[in-house]
């Protein structure tokens, strides 16, 4: 018996250590840079459009980690390049152009560590987008810049040696059906998102 209980001891001896190692670094305060892809699509009565640009932006947020699992919140602020327009939309003849401006988020994410610098998660939240919307037929044309409310959801795999973190990741935005001057045009816009995520943790 006594035998037993020295080897018993050994073992949790020598296995404390590598348990400690097993800790993941994904708990702490974030902020970073992002870059990346973005695609616009409108649908319209069956028919659809899409365009796309350049995805660039900020992020900061906060992240537990219960070591099985991590739990986060964050923010987000983002701009791209992407500019669609469509023509014979509503009548023949007209033209409607979105320019897309500034890109806010805020929402949450849920993470589950592969190993103490690898985790992969899902996240999901609330987005407003500022769009610029142009309209033009028979020689008249008229713009206005409007916000619009929606949701997002994604998910990626995120990397992390404790001070630095780097992630890449999958966004789907749906900001519902377009109303200009509350009219309801019927044209729905949705986005895709590709994006590349570095920063530091503190």
């Amino acid at each position: 018996m006594k035998k037993i209980l020295i080897a018993a001891a050994s073992l949790v001896a020598l296995t404390a250590p590598v348990s400690a190692q097993e800790v993941s670094n994904f708990g702490g305060a974030k902020v970073g840079a992002m870059v990346g892809y973005d695609k616009v699509r409108l649908e319209y009565d069956g028919l659809d459009g899409s365009k796309d640009g350049f995805l660039y932006g900020l992020t900061a947020g906060y992240d537990v980690d219960f070591g099985t699992a991590v739990i986060g919140i964050e923010g987000e602020v983002s701009d791209s390049s992407t500019k669609e327009t469509v023509t014979d939309l509503l009548v023949e003849g007209d033209r409607w152009s979105l320019s897309t401006g500034r890109d806010l988020y805020v929402g949450a994410r849920l993470g589950f560590p592969v190993n103490p610098t690898v985790m992969l998660y899902a996240k999901g939240g609330y987005t407003n987008a500022r769009a610029k919307l142009s309209v033009s037929y028979d020689g008249d044309s008229a713009s206005e810049g409007d916000n619009l409310d929606g949701y997002r959801v994604g998910g990626g795999a995120e990397f992390t040696n404790g001070g630095h973190f780097a992630r890449l990741e999958y966004r789907y935005s749906d900001y519902g059906s377009y109303e200009y001057e509350d009219f309801d045009t019927g044209i729905k816009a949705k986005r895709h998102q590709i994006a590349v995520t570095g920063g530091f943790r503190f």
